[in-house]
């Protein structure tokens, strides 16, 4: 940073020389890599590991599906959709990578292009990032860092030197990704302030400037954590944008849009294999390295950071809903953005002119969306909103990625003192500063890809181990599969007591006596006769939560947990008055469910005989021993120290 301010002329040479290499040299690689991110996370979502949840399976989603859309898509590239939803459609008819340009076939190209940027490879490597952090961390209890990826293949050597070095790649990814839009940002809103005073001028200076105050916003915003900070801001981004984007579709050419939206949809579903392996190898040029390698090698750079605030905000969703969620409806939305902005750009070139766009554009890319407002309605004040959501967009990625690249610098600690986060928020302005001053556009990009490339190769031997968790995975749910809702094959001793407390809807006082004296005591035999065969058991009984947790101790692999709970549920609809629990008008009966190391089972055990415990417990035990017996290989990980994380709904 400190050579790149002294002399920022020779950095940019080096900055350009490094990335011309790179492109030249490891262009292959990225769209390789690329390739099967995508084909590997469609194949799990498509596969029954998709409905394998992330975190307990008794877990539900923080978030709703609104406020979760939302805080993904602010962090994930609402700055990107802002900057190039004009501006690369414009580019591309106006240059494509073949062709005629400024033709009709150019144009259809050029929101092909924009789509395939934009469209599922770049989610898909957002997706597999959060998904591996999101499945080792809520579903088996480790650190939430990019190092828990490796967990599978290395076991606990990631707390040592490997581990440190993954996240240290990540770190120094994020770090640069959040710089580049950071610098994008910055650019786009000089232009804006440009265009709505004058006298404003449009040079480094004020974009240093700009950087300045905003990260200072974003360090209070970074202060006041996820969900008064974070949650807040992306809610507000999504109203706002989506409020843009319906002014403009109105306003604009609206059935040539929707029209246009469908033919470059399926243009881009029919040619998605093509243009994925499309390197021109046999026509290099530039363009390659400046438009599909830059898009990538930044999503890549920018995946740690985004990846690990979409594993942050997933806990409780299925890997279906979470690859559904992740993957289709941000690309249907972006779709949808490029059609009205870059459609409507396009069609006031070619049938209404206004090729002045074009030079405008082709000057300076921060412009274009200002040049598109200039001939609507209410440009004022639509740019005015404009560079104001360019803002809350930069605040949104700053604070967001502070808190990630601080939860990677200490070891996956979500609770750090403000002070470190400040700390984050302020270095990120500052690289993107430099980077400016060394070169502008050419030094963001060449450091996004560069950052890029030591991390692909983590993310894909991430994949590996998110496969191989996956496969043990699949080994557990075969090996638990005697056991099925309500434990219908129980052969119970006292199946009067039993159909009782079916249809009884015991009050809490019933439930907590129940587990405290004949759950704990069948438990506790248990105990008894593995500790006469050599083995370590503990049961302990907590009165407060009452619960009741059977713990089987092995150290060579996980441990075997067997846990009742009392739990509270709504009393049913069907359940006459007479028939609900003799308390103060309640509405809530309880139950005594059975955890084990995965999560709730859903079956109530109220009711059974010390003896019909004593049998589940050891139905569950033999399932477990059959589950280690028939897994491949030796199980890497145990995690015991993990299991109150594994075991409590958050």
């Amino acid at each position: 940073m400190i050579g790149t301010s002294s002399n920022p002329e020779l950095a940019g040479k080096a900055f350009s020389i490094a990335l011309t290499w790179i492109t030249e040299t490891f262009g292959w690689f990225y769209m390789l890599s690329v390739a099967i991110f995508l084909v590997f996370i469609v194949s799990v979502a498509a596969s029954s590991w998709g409905n394998i949840k992330l975190g307990p399976d008794h877990s539900e989603p923080q978030y709703s599906f609104a406020e979760w859309f939302a805080m993904l898509f602010s962090a994930g590239y609402g700055v990107a959709l802002l900057y190039f939803g004009v501006a690369e459609p414009v580019l591309h008819y106006a240059s494509p990578p073949s062709g005629a340009a400024e033709t009709v076939n150019a144009a259809k190209q050029a929101m092909q292009i924009a789509f395939f940027h934009w469209g599922f490879h770049i989610w898909a490597i957002y997706g597999i990032v959060g998904l591996v952090l999101a499945y080792f961390a809520f579903r088996h209890g480790l650190p939430l860092s990019i190092r828990s990826a490796l967990y599978p293949l290395i076991g606990d050597r990631i707390y040592g030197p490997i581990g440190h070095a993954v996240d240290i790649f990540a770190i120094l990814g994020t770090l640069f990704g959040i710089a580049t839009t950071l610098g994008l940002s910055v650019t786009q809103i000089n232009a804006g302030l440009h265009y709505l005073w004058p006298s404003i001028p449009i040079n480094t200076t004020v974009q240093i400037s700009a950087i300045a105050i905003i990260t200072a916003a974003a360090t209070i915003s970074v202060v006041a954590g996820m969900d008064k900070g974070v949650k807040r801001l992306s809610i507000l981004n999504m109203t706002l944008a989506i409020s843009l984007m319906m002014f403009v579709f109105f306003i604009g050419p609206s059935i040539h849009i929707l029209e246009s939206f469908l033919q470059n949809t399926g243009s881009y579903l029919s040619g998605i294999v093509e243009r994925t392996f499309n390197l021109q190898a046999y026509s290099r040029s530039d363009w390659i390295g400046n438009w599909t390698l830059f898009i990538f090698g930044w999503t890549i750079a920018w995946a740690p950071f985004v990846g690990m605030f979409i594993a942050k905000i997933s806990r409780g969703r299925t890997i279906r809903q979470f690859v559904v969620g992740v993957m289709l409806v941000p690309t249907i939305f972006t779709f949808l953005w490029f059609s009205i902005f870059g459609d409507t750009a396009l069609n006031l070139i070619m049938n209404e002119g206004l090729d002045t766009l074009i030079t405008d554009v082709q000057a300076n890319h921060a412009v274009a969306l200002f040049q598109l407002f200039e001939v609507l309605p209410w440009s004022f004040f639509i740019s005015l909103l404009t560079v104001f959501l360019i803002i809350t967009f930069f605040v949104t990625s700053s604070d967001s990625g502070s808190l990630v690249i601080d939860s990677l610098a200490s070891g996956g600690n979500a609770n750090t003192p403000a002070w470190q986060r400040v700390f984050w928020a302020v270095l990120e302005g500052a690289v993107a500063a430099a980077l400016l001053l060394a070169g502008g556009l050419s030094a963001l990009q060449t450091m996004t890809i560069a950052s890029a490339l030591p991390f692909a190769i983590i993310m894909l031997i991430a994949t590996v181990g998110l496969w191989r968790a996956l496969v043990i995975e699949g080994h557990r749910d075969t090996s638990l599969q005697a056991h099925t809702l309500n434990g219908r094959n129980l052969n119970l001793s006292h199946w009067k007591r039993r159909l009782a407390a079916m249809i009884d809807y015991p009050n809490k006082s019933k439930v907590h006596n129940f587990i405290d004296q004949v759950v704990t005591k069948a438990m506790k035999e248990v105990q008894a006769e593995l500790k006469s065969r050599q083995w370590h058991a503990e049961v302990v009984f907590d009165a407060d939560l009452c619960r009741a947790h059977l713990t089987v101790l092995r150290h060579e692999h996980m441990d075997f947990v067997y846990d009742i709970r009392l739990t509270e549920h709504a009393m049913p609809s069907f359940v006459h008055s007479e028939l609900k629990p003799e308390t103060d008008n309640t509405e809530t009966y309880c139950r005594a469910e059975v955890y084990l190391r995965r999560g709730g089972l859903s079956y109530d055990i109220f009711g059974y005989s010390e003896d019909d415990i004593v049998k589940d417990i050891l139905d569950q035990f033999e399932n477990y021993l059959h589950f280690l017996d028939n897994s491949p290989g030796e199980l890497p990980w145990d995690m015991t120290e993990h299991d109150e994380m594994l075991n409590t709904d958050k």
